[in-house]
């Protein structure tokens, strides 16, 4: 993810987004499965609650994942889960358009995308109680110091986050970044409506497929880390806008 500041929706408080707007590449076949099944998976972003009942056809368990990339780990696991329904926040065509291409190569029938700035989607279009699950993997870390701002990990959007869960449901972080994991433990650590499932970091859970920036973090000599926080049965207050 990329971050820049902007303005929020009307009517809302200025927010620093977690993406830079950038005209990335388009291949010819993203472009193409772009077109062809946005029509068919992809949910436009309006100011009101998704019925997941109606847009997957069912009642399943419910999982966000925000900030998918080029989409291979989100399809990995949607495949692996057809017992769960998946909804993957990006703001990048070439990404879309590649889990456009996956989606039709595969199948798959309980994966959506919204082509939106998570926040706002998770604000305005996710009711409170209503996610069994959300995966961030291996955010934007902003390194400068000056940019730890731009994080998508911060403590308004954590707690607006926890509200969308159900009880019991998890956040499942990953990143091979030490100083922002360490950042990402206090910042989960202290919302109220969270509990760890750990003593700290979790083990890696052999559901979570090993991607790119994974895979480039540890030729670079990163660990990587991964945190799963579950939303606890009695909560100190449930936030549901303004993050």
């Amino acid at each position: 993810m990329r971050e820049e500041a902007t303005r929020g929706t009307a009517g809302r408080n200025e927010h620093i987004r977690s993406f830079v707007r950038r005209q990335g590449r388009v291949s010819n076949a993203q472009r193409r499965y772009y077109d062809e099944m946005m029509a068919k998976v992809g949910v436009p972003y309006r100011a009101a609650a998704i019925d997941f009942d109606r847009l997957f056809g069912r009642r399943a368990p419910r999982v966000l994942e925000i900030g998918f990339g080029m989409g291979e780990t989100s399809a990995l696991i949607a495949g692996r889960h057809p017992e769960n329904d998946y909804l993957g926040v990006e703001v990048h065509t070439p990404g879309v358009g590649s889990l456009c291409k996956l989606i039709a190569e595969n199948e798959l029938q309980n994966l959506r995308i919204v082509q939106h700035d998570a926040l706002e989607v998770l604000r305005e279009m996710i009711a409170p109680g209503s996610l069994a699950g959300v995966h961030i993997f291996f955010p934007d870390p902003w390194p400068k110091k000056r940019h730890h701002k731009r994080r998508l990990l911060q403590p308004p959007f954590v707690a607006l986050l926890a509200s969308r869960l159900q009880v019991g449901g998890y956040v499942h972080c990953a990143t091979d970044w030490e100083e922002y994991a360490q950042q990402m433990l206090a910042v989960l650590s202290a919302e109220p409506q969270l509990e760890n499932a750990a003593a700290d970091f979790a083990p890696r859970p052999p559901d979570r497929p090993s991607t790119r920036f994974e895979q480039r973090g540890q030729r670079l000599g990163h660990g990587v880390r991964d945190l799963i926080f579950l939303r606890r049965s009695a909560a100190r207050g449930t936030p549901d806008s303004d993050a």
